[in-house]
């Protein structure tokens, strides 16, 4: 019997606890078997969740029966110190060997911070230029870097210099190898301020992941007033995150985009912030589409 086409996996990501799992005061192993229990069929890491090795995580995945989908990880590659960008390739290449060492193909990258005297040339120039250097420590260890349409880092001050559609399309464009692939989100792409079906159907060809949620903004707040607020460090309080399905996000379109280009990646789920109910709910949401547009598929 011939096997039924392939079709996106889904995983889970455990936004709801970032600042918990990220500090410690949460263990992130407690999380993994809880993961268990929602109905995915992989787990996304962040590297700064990973505290004692890789080799507990390992043991707690074969022991619930998860796999590792991809690598959540944050660059700072637009940092006006030139010494200290180089820090950010190491780190880069850093997380592309725990990549490595817990089995996953994909990594993600970013551009950096969006520094208030900085010039567009120069945070293209510099983004360019250090996922360019990571780019050959990756095609060494056989794995690729996916650069996200992002919003910002639970530990950034700054919002992502490449937010906007037409940087991200421009560091995109400059850089053309089969080890970077886009990692394609498209709630970020709903705070940015452009519409992701059109977004995702300009980069469809290069996606390779994708972060899969819905995002709200507190009632009475405006795109205006989250943009005055990203000069605090963190998430802004005025940004919420949703259960996926329920929000600004048009998945009917979204996966129609995917399929026509035969994507078979990993969507991983990031949302939660109102409870594991709210994570099951959400890879429910997505299995059920997955088999609306790839009905062949074994779910």
């Amino acid at each position: 019997m011939s096997k039924p086409p392939a079709a996106p996996r889904i995983s889970v990501f455990p936004k709801c606890w970032f600042d918990e799992l990220y500090s410690g005061k949460m263990d992130y192993l407690d999380w993994l078997r809880q993961a268990a229990t929602l109905g995915a069929e992989g787990v996304e890491h962040y590297d700064g969740f990973i505290k004692h090795g890789v080799e507990p995580v390992h043991r707690v995945l074969m022991e619930t029966g998860q796999i590792s989908s991809m690598l959540c990880f944050s660059p700072n590659f637009t940092h006006p110190d030139a010494a200290e960008r180089l820090r950010q390739v190491e780190r880069q290449c850093a997380a592309i060997d725990l990549s490595v060492a817990l089995g996953i193909r994909h990594c993600r990258t970013l551009s950096g911070q969006r520094y208030p005297d900085m010039s567009r040339q120069d945070g293209v120039a510099r983004t360019v230029e250090c996922i360019r250097r990571s780019l050959e420590y990756a095609e060494k260890r056989n794995v690729i870097l996916c650069l996200e349409n992002h919003y910002k880092d639970g530990t950034w001050q700054y919002p992502e210099f490449a937010q906007p559609e037409d940087i991200f399309l421009e560091v995109l464009g400059q850089i053309d190898s089969p080890f970077l692939g886009v990692q394609f989100d498209p709630s970020n792409a709903v705070v940015g301020g452009f519409d992701p079906v059109p977004f995702l159907g300009k980069v469809k060809h290069r996606v390779v992941t994708m972060h899969a949620s819905d995002r709200y903004l507190v009632p009475g707040a405006t795109l205006d007033e989250l943009r005055q607020s990203d000069g605090s460090l963190g998430y802004s309080n005025k940004l919420l995150h949703g259960e996926t399905g329920k929000g600004l996000n048009d998945y009917d379109a979204i996966f129609r985009i995917l399929k026509s280009v035969n994507f078979t990646g990993w969507i991983s789920v990031e949302d939660g912030m109102n409870g594991l109910d709210e994570l099951r709910r959400s890879v429910e949401f997505l299995k059920t589409k997955r088999k609306e547009h790839y009905p062949c598929h074994s779910s």
